[in-house]
């Protein structure tokens, strides 16, 4: 469809989100124009005209990926407590891994698995991408430690790098076939690891993580 312009009713939004499936399927490296433009429905020069050049494009398929797929990671941070805000988002996140209707694994960490060039900049995007989401966490972590939700001992940067990396390992292992029973269990254990704070805290830790 060489001669394809851009298509009449065309929808932006529609489109990213075909280009987003092939970043996450193949990676921004493995991702052609050719297999870009042939899911969009639409020619290079639209998709220039449209969206910029390939990393413009990815950039912005990363930021509708973020909004949408993983806006479960901003209501986990509106839960009551502390182990609430951890599960909600553990829980959400094997359970977006490992969506019927999407690729397994996540967007933000299998795009830039095969990033080279000289600077690596979509790795460090999606690195930078990845870390403002651990901050937000941080920032929520450490107000239920100032408000004796959670020990006042507690590191909450270092706690919420610790459930960023569950989350990432769990990516990682959804897109080499996990299945989401292995991904909760994973979070099972993961969730003993939480400093518990008052009564509340230890029902949660006798329960191994899970919700009455």
């Amino acid at each position: 469809m060489a001669g394809r312009g851009r298509p009449r009713g065309f929808d932006a939004d529609a489109a990213l989100d075909r280009a987003i499936e092939v970043f996450w399927r193949r990676g921004y490296e493995g991702a052609s124009l050719s297999d870009l433009t042939d899911a969009m429905g639409i020619n290079r020069t639209s998709m220039y005209a449209a969206f910029g050049n390939k990393e413009e494009l990815f950039r912005r398929a990363v930021t509708r990926y973020a909004l949408a797929d993983m806006a479960y990671a901003r209501e986990a941070l509106t839960q009551p407590t502390a182990y609430a805000v951890i599960e909600t988002f553990l829980r959400a996140n094997a359970d977006a891994l490992t969506r019927a209707d999407r690729p397994p694994g996540c967007l933000s960490v299998q795009g830039g698995l095969a990033e080279g060039g000289e600077n690596g900049h979509i790795a460090r995007f999606l690195a930078d991408s990845r870390l403002a989401g651990e901050q937000a966490l941080a920032a929520r972590l450490a107000e239920a430690v100032a408000a004796g939700d959670l020990p006042a001992d507690t590191d909450p940067v270092t706690l919420a790098r610790y459930v960023m990396v569950v989350s990432e390992g769990n990516a990682v292992h959804a897109a080499a076939g996990a299945d989401r029973g292995a991904l909760h269990a994973t979070v099972d254990i993961a969730l003993r690891a939480v400093p518990a704070s008052g009564a509340e805290g230890a029902d949660w830790a006798g329960t191994g993580g899970q919700v009455p």
